[in-house]
């Protein structure tokens, strides 16, 4: 699931999201949002959020829970 809908993304689920230091590279970070930066319903690039460690980018895909 991709991180782009703001109502998709909670406090306590696990996501990777990419910092703004590694867009070039593409490369992920996986953990726990701590808090949604984004206000606006729908993001064409993810929903900015910021992780339990303090660590802020923006949501690629949510991690699905088995």
């Amino acid at each position: 699931m991709n991180g782009q809908n703001r109502k998709d993304i909670y406090p306590g689920l696990e996501v990777d999201i990419i910092l703004k230091k590694d867009q070039r590279s593409g490369v992920r970070t996986r953990g726990i949002v701590k808090d949604l930066l984004t206000s606006a319903p729908v993001h064409h690039r993810g929903i900015k959020v910021r992780l339990e460690n303090g660590q802020i980018g923006r949501v690629i895909e949510i991690i699905e829970e088995d």
